[in-house]
């Protein structure tokens, strides 16, 4: 998966909305104001794509034991957030996954109000 494909995936899900609140670099999806994935431009530039992903913790610790590309996530909550390195190991159908899964989250864990209005402008 490239940066565009990565990109668009993301903006698909409903009520989703793209920021750069840390700096320049650093992309961040949000629905309903919290955040589901982030990564940095420049580490795509550079041919080292990452992105965080939120994850149920039971889940974040067994997809790093199977995978050396999903460690604990960088500069985040280490029990809630996984660091996925976009490689051979993991390609767009796991990556496609884990966002969607990263969203779930995310969104279920919105007050029944906010998701509604989500439901609502779709």
């Amino acid at each position: 998966m490239n940066l565009e494909k990565f990109h668009e995936y993301c903006l698909l899900k409903d009520g989703v909305t793209e920021h750069f609140p840390f700096d320049n670099d650093t992309l961040v999806f949000k629905v309903g104001g919290k955040m589901f994935a982030l990564t940095s431009l420049n580490k795509w530039e550079e041919g080292h794509p990452a992105v965080n992903l939120k994850c149920n913790p039971e889940f974040a610790e067994e997809l790093r034991v199977e995978y050396d590309a999903i460690t604990a996530g960088f500069h985040m909550n280490k029990k809630h957030w996984n660091t996925v390195a976009i490689n051979q190991e993991v390609g767009g159908k796991l990556l496609e996954e884990l966002i969607e899964h990263s969203y779930d989250l995310v969104f279920n864990s919105l007050p029944k109000s906010a998701k509604q209005k989500i439901r609502d402008l779709q």
